[in-house]
């Protein structure tokens, strides 16, 4: 089963200082544009690939995509889960709602983001 996690709960994770990997599975174009600050991006089509160069087994991992519509997430969520990572966490809210919160945002948009969420193009 996969855990969920709250924009909340993120906030306190990250408020906190607590060790986590947070990781954008969204096409690195809309990572580029935007992004929560301090993920790193791993397209969902490439996770499989890339987790083992970027990830640990034993370290956090909170994965997120472009908003609750967006299934990215989970999907990403399943193939970590399924290559032996242990301690992983769907943000189902992605940049949508983070955004909503008011909270630090990078990327070429930082700044001037507009308050509709960018559509998710990977599912």
């Amino acid at each position: 089963m996969i855990k969920k996690i709250t924009r909340d709960e993120l906030q306190r994770m990250i408020d906190s200082g607590q060790k986590f990997k947070l990781v954008d599975v969204l096409e690195e174009s809309h990572y580029d544009k935007e992004h929560i600050k301090g993920a790193i991006s791993i397209p969902l089509n490439e996770l499989k690939n890339k987790a083992p160069k970027l990830l640990r087994k034993d370290e956090t991992i909170v994965v997120y995509c472009a908003s609750f519509d967006c299934q990215a997430s989970t999907k990403g969520a399943e193939v970590l889960l399924s290559l032996g990572y242990k301690d992983v966490l769907d943000y189902k809210g992605g940049i949508q709602d983070y955004k909503e919160g008011g909270l630090p945002l990078e990327g070429s948009l930082h700044g001037l983001a507009s308050k509709k969420a960018s559509a998710c193009s990977c599912c």
